[in-house]
């Protein structure tokens, strides 16, 4: 189960936050750390200094020694007599490891030599001891050095402190860290809950608006707030709404009108076949009438149907191109020679210019249904006497056919729609001699050129008649 957006914004923050505040607490406690430490080695280093200087004094001779070469104590305890820190321990250590002084002689800070005090060099060497047990407090943190003295004798110097203090210091702070981190991060978990429910709350009330709509209240949008992120989103979320919501009711108008277009020849076959089943006999001719009748329909039917399933395939790209090499030129002779003879019938002649050898990459079946279309358009609302025109030339890069006629023409209001399915003027709808047609015919134009990467357009129609063109992409010639 996912979590809530709210909460997985919540839990990144805090955790972001966080370690940000650790890394920033930790740099603070080490750097503390070093400048504490660094404070001690230095007030170390200043006593051992002192103490050092202390015992070369010229007092400090070999006449100070006692019996067996040893030095007194006295002579080397007036040495330590100078000002020291009080928390230090200060201690002289003979050649043989024997202690010959100490100052102060009484203190609570256990005196303890480091591992090899004797090795010494006469350069200050630095040791840490840990506590000794889990009861005492005796960690400690200390410097010694080889030194000669005023009496030429080795001598070891020990200078050593307590590290209770440094470390009840860093206590301290890690404890301070420790409950500003609790703190912060409190805050900024509820904080950043707060600010990730304001944040969210147009995208839960845009998730409720958008569960309410359905099919049949598309034109429900939501609220649009301000132009950040969440408001473009609902911008484009209700652009999405008006065009589903177009779509739906092309949808619904394509059902209607594909419903009344197959009504029709449905409604004239089934009433020729009951006239002709109304009496048991008739003679010859008027079956065949009716036989007539029906044929003309259910072919009406079939074209229909087909025109259909070819718009559905080219809406899901799914109309099968069978690209070849061809010319449109003979294909635009050989589609206009098979019109000659039905624009003939009608009075109406179909005029084509001198056209040039037009090489062309394309599907020959197509082509020919897209300028039959066109053609079959044209011819169909010429009136008797009237012309149809079809050119073809090379424009920059793309190869243009002209359809044009004399017809009446589509009024201006109406021109936007030509190219909608089953669409047809209502000055047009049976066409000048009474043939009427499904609408369907340009729509299938306009598919298809858009298949081949080209276009078809409406370029002008008024009362001295229409001009389509069709655009489609001239091959590039390689050198």
């Amino acid at each position: 189960m996912s979590r809530p957006l709210r909460l997985r914004l919540t839990l990144w923050y805090v955790g972001a936050f966080s370690a940000v505040l650790l890394l920033f607490s930790a740099g603070i406690y080490f750097f503390v750390q070093n400048i504490l430490r660094d404070r001690l080695d230095a007030n170390l280093r200043l006593t051992l200094q002192m103490t050092t200087l202390a015992l070369s004094h010229p007092n400090l001779s070999m006449s100070s020694l006692g019996a067996g070469g040893q030095v007194g104590q006295s002579p080397v305890a007036e040495a330590l007599e100078s000002p020291r820190f009080p928390s230090q321990l200060v201690a002289v250590v003979g050649a043989d490891g024997r202690v010959l002084a100490r100052k102060p002689v009484s203190s609570t800070l256990h005196f303890r030599l480091p591992a090899h005090p004797l090795r010494a060099l006469p350069s200050p060497q630095f040791y840490e001891l840990a506590e000794s047990s889990s009861e005492a407090d005796d960690s400690c943190r200390g410097v010694y050095q080889l030194t000669s003295g005023g009496s030429g004798i080795p001598l070891t110097v020990i200078v050593t402190d307590s590290m209770e203090p440094l470390n009840d210091q860093l206590d301290a702070l890690e404890n301070v860290l420790t409950i500003a981190i609790v703190l912060a991060l409190l805050l900024t978990g509820s904080g950043g809950w707060l600010l990730a429910r304001h944040s969210l709350s147009p995208l839960a009330a845009m998730a409720s608006a958008a569960e309410r709509i359905t099919a049949n209240n598309l034109g429900t949008r939501l609220l649009v707030g301000p132009g950040d992120e969440l408001g473009r989103l609902a911008s484009r979320f209700n652009d999405l709404l008006s065009r589903l919501s177009a779509s739906f009711s092309q949808q619904r108008q394509f059902m209607a009108d594909a419903s009344h277009e197959l009504r029709t020849p449905l409604s004239v076959v089934r009433t020729a076949a009951q006239v002709a089943l109304q009496k048991p006999q008739r003679p010859d001719s008027e079956y065949r009438e009716a036989l007539t009748v029906i044929e003309q329909q259910t072919g009406r039917l079939s074209r229909i149907v087909e025109d259909l399933f070819a718009l559905t395939r080219a809406d899901m790209n799914q109309l099968p191109l069978e690209i070849g090499e061809l010319y449109l030129d003979e294909i635009i002779t050989e589609t206009t020679g098979a019109f000659d003879l039905v624009a003939q019938l009608k009075d109406v002649h179909i005029k084509s210019h001198e056209l040039r050898e037009t090489p062309y990459r394309g599907d020959e079946r197509l082509l020919r249904q897209m300028i039959s279309n066109l053609l079959d358009n044209a011819t169909k609302f010429t009136p008797p006497g009237g012309t149809v025109d079809i050119r073809l030339v090379q424009t920059g890069g793309d190869y243009e056919i002209t359809v044009s006629d004399t017809g009446c023409g589509i009024p201006e209001e109406l021109q936007p729609r030509v190219f909608e399915r089953f669409f047809r003027a209502d000055t047009a709808r049976v066409g000048a001699n009474g043939f009427g047609g499904a609408g369907l015919g340009l729509a299938i134009a306009r598919s298809i050129a858009e298949l081949h990467k080209g276009r078809l357009t409406l370029q002008h129609s008024g009362p001295e008649g229409s001009t389509f063109c069709i655009y489609l992409p001239a091959p590039r010639v390689t050198a």
